[in-house]
């Protein structure tokens, strides 16, 4: 009891409180917010060719996206790849309003990050032998392994949208 009423004594939790910022919703709309611009960006940058080159060793160890070379090439797979982010982006924001769409965005974004973190243990070099190899990450690994968050993130909005649609 002394725990709580210390706690709403504490003018930096009251402050907080009547700010607005401890909102119910307020850590979900700014998981979807930074989902929604990550997707953005990271689909903008599909669109060039310096891109094409620099998602060489990913989709060529990828083992859910190696097909997408076969199929549309180099150029063809980086912009399929940025049409479904764009498209999975598009599906989170709309989710905003509309829960159904929320989930087909989350659904991707899911999706998405399925087939980015399967990469990881295919990666050549992915482990720095100098280092004692894994969990010594080097090369492209380091940056994969932020796809582990973004799958977690992904089945969060996933979880939150279904729970909210059926709650209607």
């Amino acid at each position: 009891m002394t725990m709580l009423s210390s706690t709403t004594q504490n003018p930096l939790v009251r402050a907080l409180d009547r700010s607005g910022l401890l909102a119910e919703d307020l850590d979900y709309h700014i998981v979807r917010a930074a989902m929604v611009t990550m997707f953005l960006f990271f689909g903008y940058q599909k669109w060039f060719p310096y891109e094409f080159e620099r998602l060489v060793p990913f989709i060529s160890n990828g083992p859910l996206i190696w097909w997408l070379y076969p199929v549309f090439g180099h150029a063809g797979a980086s912009y399929f790849l940025g049409a479904s982010e764009w498209t999975f982006g598009s599906l989170l924001l709309a989710g905003f309003w509309n829960k159904r769409l929320g989930i087909l965005g989350a659904l991707g974004s899911t999706g998405t990050f399925i087939a980015t973190v399967t990469i990881i243990p295919f990666m050549p070099d992915g482990w720095d032998v100098a280092a004692g190899g894994f969990p010594a990450m080097t090369g492209n690994v380091p940056f994969l392994m932020k796809d582990v968050v973004l799958l977690a993130v992904s089945l969060y909005l996933l979880r939150q949208d279904v729970v909210r649609l059926t709650r209607q």
